[in-house]
């Protein structure tokens, strides 16, 4: 099938895949590959493979960006069913395929061609799929969505008016206390009204992911969700040693932070809606709206290089960038690829704050990397394992740096301050949702009460500085159900604090030779996922979190940086 990549977005097709007809497919491919006695016959079979699923990942990801673009939309919501439906029987025809390249006798030669680690690959998608858990997987996609559409479906009162979740989020930012309580007391009922139903969606996703393991052969979901997110270079074990990092290195340094924030602002018992304030001058705000933002970045990607500004630029022509809040549409951001196009798709919710500009740099980065690695031919090497996809999208916010008067005016020194003390800040939360996520593993069996407990002990060990008087569905520790991770896609979040200290390193590299770390910021991006994390990193000359002493060695310059700021200008 063969499209233009200079198609529009709205002019995208809605094809909704069809299990018989895949099946069929790919049932004719697993025997044309049986047939194959060398890696030099397999190739061509492997390569109307790859194709034949491009075109089913195409598909999919146009209705999944489509669903989420206007959750209320039937058409869509139909198809985004259909998708839950059927992509764990995609998953089961294509493993077929798989288990004749696991065992061929040319196995080798096609490592010889195609490399080692797509093997690797093939192999522990192997260990983490079978038929017999088909209908459980299809339960967990359902859940999920279900989980979105309570979120994106989201009405929430405030003073007269109805807001969604992203859009309710600026008043928790306001100026006046009063109007941040408010805010605040107006999303904690809601989340209060919607407790059990959330609570019962996960616990739900709980037992159903522990009952897939068990089937699977292990002792517990944490190993096999650690495999389905490849993670084949490094342990449980080593996520815990790093956590402890965070604990010792980062913690004291946020909460000085913290309380060097409340005295600037003159709070003595401090909650935690004050938090979402900086300053008393306010919060940097973006110096325009939506339609300003995005003229800004355009000229920035102009500037920075002629890679971005092509990419920036396709994206813009092309219709790929879905900016703004409006009710039923899902709350949060991402960043998708739409294969066939060989294009990303940038998804996000302005509400008029500086996190407006926080998603859009940190998506583009996403985007960035998916543009520059469309041409790497096997596609499991396009984009690598989660958390080293978050260090381009990190990174990318900090070599916008520079460019921040434009898109804040006067705040844009106040705007940097805050953007790397809220980096450094998130640390200990990233550190929180793990944790809570590993002992929930444990302890499939726990009550929704019980998680919220042990929510509300790990979050006082970290941040002990949230308090939530007037609170009280935060108070007794559901603030989790808000993550939409901790749904989606388990064990994720502690990614981003990986790639969050990896991409410290290229903030202090940039602040000795700009033009030298974005070249290496380029190549890490042409990588694309060819290598595991930690081999990744040692390619691209990125030290690597999870050894001793490097947390420490990427927040010391950090500190530095920040005392360069004169806050008393603020």
């Amino acid at each position: 099938m063969k499209v233009n990549p200079n198609t529009k977005f709205e002019d995208y097709p809605l094809n909704i895949p069809s299990a018989k007809r895949l099946q069929k497919k790919i049932s004719s491919l697993v025997e044309e590959l049986k047939q194959c006695g060398s890696a030099l016959t397999a190739v061509p079979v492997i390569k109307k493979f790859n194709k034949l699923m491009e075109e089913v990942n195409n598909d999919m990801s146009i209705i999944y960006v489509r669903a989420t673009l206007n959750t209320q939309d039937p058409i869509y919501k139909r198809a985004q069913e259909k998708c839950d439906e059927i992509s764990p029987l995609i998953s089961s025809y294509a493993q077929e395929f798989n288990k004749i390249l696991a065992k061929a006798r040319y196995r080798k030669d096609l490592e010889n061609i195609f490399g080692k680690y797509l093997f690797r690959m093939i192999d522990d998608s192997l260990r983490t799929f079978d038929e017999k858990v088909i209908p459980e997987l299809i339960k967990e996609n359902k859940l999920v969505s279900q989980y979105d559409q309570v979120l994106g479906s989201a009405q929430i009162e405030f003073r007269g008016q109805t807001y969604n979740l992203p859009q309710i989020g600026k008043f928790t930012q306001d100026l006046d206390q009063q109007t941040r309580k408010e805010a605040a007391i107006a999303l904690d009922k809601w989340l209060g009204e919607h407790e059990e139903e959330l609570g019962n969606i996960y616990d739900q996703l709980v037992h159903l992911r522990t009952e897939i393991a068990k089937k699977l052969g292990f002792k517990s979901f944490t190993e096999l969700g650690y495999l389905r997110l490849g993670r084949t270079d490094y342990t449980a074990k080593d996520v815990k040693n790093y956590r402890k990092q965070i604990a010792e290195c980062v913690i004291p340094v946020a909460n000085k932070l913290y309380k060097t924030q409340m005295k600037n602002l003159g709070i003595k018992n401090p909650q935690y809606y004050d938090y979402n304030l900086s300053f008393k001058s306010g919060n940097p705000t973006p110096a325009g709206d939506l339609k300003y933002l995005v003229n800004v970045a355009k000229e920035m990607y102009d500037d920075m290089s002629k890679e971005s500004s092509d990419f920036f630029n396709h994206m813009l022509d092309c219709h790929l960038l879905d900016l703004d809040s409006r009710p039923g549409k899902a709350p949060g951001g991402y960043c998708t690829y739409f294969p066939l196009y060989k294009t990303p798709f940038i998804f996000a919710n302005f509400n008029g704050t500086q996190g407006d500009v926080n998603v859009l740099t940190h998506e583009v980065g996403h985007g960035f990397q998916a543009y520059l690695s469309s041409g790497i031919k096997v596609p499991e090497y396009r984009s690598p394992t989660l958390e080293a996809c978050e260090i381009h999208s990190m990174s990318m916010e900090f070599f916008a740096w520079p460019y921040m008067k434009g898109f804040f005016g006067k705040d844009d020194e106040k705007y940097r301050y805050c953007h790397l003390a809220d980096a450094i800040e998130f640390l200990p939360y990233g550190i929180t949702v793990d944790e809570f996520q590993h002992w929930v593993y444990e302890n499939p069996n726990a009550t929704h009460l019980e998680r919220c407990a042990k929510w509300r002990e790990i979050e006082k060990a970290y941040t002990p500085h949230k308090k939530y008087d007037g609170l009280p569905t935060l108070d007794h520790g559901a603030y989790w159900l808000r993550q939409s991770h901790i749904f989606s896609s388990a064990f994720y979040y502690i990614d981003y604090t990986l790639a969050q200290v990896c991409a410290f390193q290229f903030l202090a590299e940039m602040t000795k030779n700009r033009e030298k770390a974005w070249k290496k910021y380029v190549k890490l991006c042409k990588c694309g996922g060819k290598y595991p994390f930690t081999e990744l990193l040692a390619k691209n000359k990125l030290r690597n979190p999870f050894e001793d002493g490097n947390v420490e060695k990427a927040i010391k310059p950090l500190v530095k940086i920040l005392k360069g700021f004169d806050t008393t200008k603020f």
